[in-house]
């Protein structure tokens, strides 16, 4: 996967947290979803990678007034979405 391409939110982290910014619940609200993966970016640490995808609409926002990093495994990768 790399920037530009589309990408449906599958599932969420089991790990996420509800902390006080909503995290989780942003994440829950993207589940089902088509975004364009937006930047993607390598953990030098782990060698992880993570997809960012701007989220923002799912709060009632444009699109890139909030962003989320993901695993790839929890999205898919979606052909010839609109």
């Amino acid at each position: 996967m790399k920037t530009g391409d589309k990408v449906r939110v599958v599932r969420i982290p089991a790990e996420l947290s509800d902390n006080e910014l909503g995290t989780k619940e942003v994440f829950q609200r993207c589940v089902g979803r088509i975004f364009p993966i937006v930047n993607v970016k390598v953990l030098e640490e782990t060698q992880q990678r993570l997809l960012e995808l701007e989220v923002g609409e799912v709060v009632g926002e444009p699109a890139y007034m909030h962003s989320i990093w993901i695993e790839p495994e929890f999205v898919e990768l979606v052909e010839n979405a609109r």
